[in-house]
């Protein structure tokens, strides 16, 4: 995986031939979902097929969204796939307190014998209250982001509109606990590129890096508007060069002001570019 993910492909976990394509698609994670995609009746079915795959080491990081911790489903999800050596993470839907990630990480400390990296999914209003403190839950936590299909449904937000202030939230959320900038929540429309790369900038503007995807033609669209292109690159080279002169505060010849920030968010850039 590369040090910045961009793409998180879901995959459905009853479809073990759609998981073994979304292997291969190019994904820098692959997320088996055991939870929205899977009906009742499948979830046992989705649950063993996921532990069997998972017995074996992947060809790309493989994360797994449970069904809810604390319920029926996700006790059983938990003590299906936890101890498999092929898992990289997991994904907890519908988190809304601290506790909840920090009863999940015990428990796959002393199963998966390591910190098995946890992603925590606010899709409700109390979890967006929280997102801080489940933030900062425990060490195991490495991200934290937004079910917006629940999110929407919990607040009764007609559009997308009303979320930006929940986005925001939970990016300054993710910053003040050093973790790393959210994933955008899944665009739902797989043949609408247009509003996918168009959503994505805006997320971006937002804060957010990278994003979750339902189908591979989704992939190209988000690396596409997640990468810098050329000319924030060399943007981004001249204000690295010059703070190598170590000067301080400075303006570049096209009136741009170099200081501490800027360099940060240059170097950021930068290390991005070198994805491609």
């Amino acid at each position: 995986m590369t040090d910045t993910p961009l793409t998180w492909l879901y995959a459905p976990g009853d479809r073990p031939a759609v998981v073994a394509k979304a292997l291969a698609c190019g994904a820098d994670v692959v997320v088996i979902d055991l939870e929205d995609a899977v009906a009742p009746d499948r979830k046992a079915y989705a649950r063993a097929a996921t532990a069997e795959l998972l017995h074996d080491p992947q060809p790309v990081p493989v994360h797994v969204r449970v069904n809810a911790p604390g319920g029926p489903w996700g006790e059983a999800d938990l003590a299906a796939v936890v101890p498999a050596p092929g898992l990289s993470g997991l994904r907890l839907p519908k988190v809304s307190s601290p506790a909840e990630v920090v009863r999940v990480a015990r428990r796959a400390v002393s199963a998966h014998g390591g910190a098995l990296p946890l992603y925590a999914l606010l899709e409700s209003a109390l979890g967006i209250e929280r997102a801080h403190a489940v933030a900062t839950a425990h060490p195991s936590l490495r991200g934290i982001a937004i079910g917006e299909a629940d999110l929407r449904a919990d607040l009764g937000l007609q559009g997308d509109a009303g979320l930006d202030w929940s986005r925001s939230r939970v990016v300054v959320a993710a910053r003040a606990a050093g973790l790393a900038p959210p994933t955008q929540s899944v665009h739902p429309d797989i043949r609408d590129l247009e509003g996918l790369l168009a959503s994505c900038a805006h997320g971006r503007a937002l804060g957010f890096l990278g994003r979750a995807a339902i189908h591979p033609r989704q992939l190209p669209v988000i690396e596409r508007a997640y990468l810098p292109g050329e000319e924030e690159i060399e943007r981004s080279e001249a204000i690295v060069k010059a703070a190598a002169a170590e000067r301080g505060a400075q303006a570049l010849p096209d009136g741009r002001f170099v200081d501490a920030a800027a360099v940060a968010e240059a170097r950021r850039t930068l290390s991005l570019a070198r994805r491609t």
